[in-house]
């Protein structure tokens, strides 16, 4: 395979919508209430923490710091129907969906309800023989279960005809998700959703499991649960924000406020105290305990529970991660290791027959997006494929299989364009779709792929325009080589858990000079030395190697966009530069 070409980018300095002056006012005041630089103040002030209190609970959260959870439309009616079940001794299903987010989800309701006593079974439907969400198959074995109460989470809110058949058969459902409401509403006993209209709960983010935390998190406070958790509240929650934290950081979503909260305290108990599942998980997968990062998470432990549910039954990362013998947990996580080294390899010949068309048929001055459809692809792995065809294209992407005579497929976005509504404006040539703002499901009939390409495309045409069409970097501030001391480094890295909303910050360093010889290592990577004002620093490029021309010759001198990370060598690690994009210096 051709390696990834070497792109564009569009440097832009965040910003966050004040102007200079109130900025400069406002950093200012930060750095003296923190006592901390003017350059770490000034990135926590495009991160909207503009105040000692935010700043406290950005670097120390607690769950105090936690929205109450009765805000959320829909909350008593849920707690008083699960309460009234408690009381009556009634069948629950938990019904999640086979991703991180709904695995952990139904791993988190059913291990609290399980906990005070309830009656309780998960559910994930089969993701070939059932698709997403909740189905009448899945239904017709919750009646089948005796159960009068369905818990969905992570799914349900486009859900209405076959709620409305669960009404038909006697059986409640308690909707729990965070996905884009439909027209209309489907007639659940409760609904959560922070997006359903009139919602007032504050926190628009979550994720499935989120949501399902806010419901466990308010049945926790009330009786009869609240006497059966005792004085153990806070250790309580804790626990379960471990199956939050994978969920989050898994679904990609706002990794700020709420969110950022509830990972920054996960992150912390799975590195301390993992639950079972989640030890054997890392034990498999080769992580060193107790250095788990959100990246780690995102492209080493997700994939692995994903795998199972992508080619096979997902039910078995609900087994593994309610676990509680870690010999037996080991075991399961084994399998997941075995599913995902198979699973990269279904994806691996994927994206090389999606990459051969795309280069061979797409011409993209009449295609603004990439659509392609192959009856044979597996259902599991297009999703993670059309993300990966957006990485090399840097174009909105939709990968298509045939299940069941119909074609079934993922969205995938660049920044700037919303592939939720795009869908919905060609929704008359689709027979389903659902979804978020960056990735989308989507289900057309054979027939109509045409039609539907050709609208999606024009659709494409006239929202993306060629400046969304180059990449950009977004810069937190120009910094001079010499102002990464050891204190800085340290107070940044707890800026960490990083991801969407709360990315590892960017630094722009000008006229700094090429050290030494500038080398290719491994598939790719740029490797230099950079020296600016007697500083000398390690520097990294992944896939950059097409820039080699631009630092060679004698006295090179380059801006460099780069983030802080570490290298290691010898077992120590050191700080180093992870190049984003360089350019010639002016």
């Amino acid at each position: 395979m051709t390696p990834t070409p070497v792109r564009e980018y569009r440097w832009k300095f965040r910003s966050n919508g004040a102007n200079s002056l109130e900025k400069l006012e406002a950093v200012k005041k930060l750095s003296d209430q923190l006592n901390t630089s003017s350059i770490l103040s000034e990135i926590l002030f495009n991160r909207g923490v503009d105040s000692f209190d935010k700043a406290r609970a950005y670097f120390r959260p607690e769950i105090s710091d936690f929205n109450d959870p009765f805000l959320m439309d829909g909350m008593d009616i849920a707690v008083d129907r699960i309460s009234h079940a408690l009381a009556n001794k009634e069948s629950i299903v938990v019904y999640g969906d086979y991703d991180v987010d709904g695995t952990n989800g139904a791993s988190l309701l059913w291990s609290f309800l399980t906990s005070v006593g309830a009656s309780v079974k998960y559910y994930i439907p089969d993701r070939i023989k059932e698709g997403y969400g909740i189905s009448n198959v899945g239904i017709d074995r919750t009646k089948q279960s005796q159960a009068s109460l369905l818990i969905s989470i992570d799914c349900g809110i486009t859900a209405a005809p076959q709620i409305e058949y669960a009404r038909s058969l006697g059986i409640d459902v308690i909707v729990c998700d965070h996905h884009e409401p439909g027209e209309p509403l489907p007639k659940a006993f409760a609904v959560l959703d922070p997006l359903k209209p009139n919602c007032s709960y504050p926190f628009k983010n979550l994720c499935g499991c989120g949501v399902g935390f806010k419901l466990v998190q308010a049945l926790a406070q009330k009786d009869p649960m609240r006497s059966l958790v005792g004085d153990s509240l806070k250790q309580r929650l804790e626990h379960y924000l471990q199956y939050v934290t994978l969920a989050t950081i898994a679904d990609i979503v706002p990794l700020k406020d709420e969110n950022r909260a509830m990972v920054k305290l996960g992150l912390e108990l799975i590195n301390s105290n993992p639950i079972p599942g989640i030890r054997a998980l890392i034990a498999t997968s080769g992580l060193a305990p107790g250095r788990i990062t959100a990246g780690q998470v995102v492209f080493i432990l997700a994939p692995r529970i994903n795998a199972v549910g992508r080619l096979g039954d997902a039910m078995r990362a609900v087994d593994l991660l309610t676990c509680d013998n870690y010999d037996k947990a080991l075991q399961l996580a084994q399998v997941m290791e075995e599913e995902n080294l198979n699973r990269r390899r279904i994806d691996e010949e994927t994206f090389i027959q999606a990459q051969e068309i795309v280069d061979q048929y797409l011409n993209f001055d009449n295609d603004t997006a990439i659509v392609l459809h192959q009856e044979k692809w597996h259902p599991g792995v297009i999703g993670i494929v059309a993300s990966r065809v957006v990485e090399r294209y840097y174009r909105p992407a939709i990968m298509m299989t045939t299940v069941d005579g119909v074609a079934k497929g993922s969205a995938r976005s660049v920044a700037g364009f919303d592939i939720y509504q795009a869908l919905k404006r060609c929704e008359d040539k689709l027979i389903q779709f659902g979804g978020h703002k960056y990735a989308a499901g989507l289900t057309v009939e054979i027939g109509k792929l045409g039609e539907f390409k050709e609208a999606f495309n024009a659709i494409a045409k006239e929202l993306l325009t060629e400046e969304l069409l180059t990449p950009e970097i977004k810069i937190d501030t120009e910094i001079d080589l010499k102002e990464l001391t050891p204190k800085f480094i340290r107070v940044l890295s707890q800026f960490a858990p990083f991801g969407p909303d709360n990315l590892r910050p960017v630094f722009v360093a000008k006229g700094v000079t090429i050290a030494g010889q500038p080398k290719i290592v491994g598939h790719n990577h740029l490797r230099f030395k950079v020296r600016s004002n007697g500083r000398v620093m390690d520097a990294i490029g992944f896939n950059l190697g097409g820039l080699m021309d631009k630092v060679t010759g004698a006295n090179k001198t380059v801006d460099l966009a780069f983030s802080l990370d570490e290298g290691e060598y010898g077992g120590e690690t050191y700080p180093q530069l992870k190049i984003r994009d360089l350019k010639g210096s002016s």
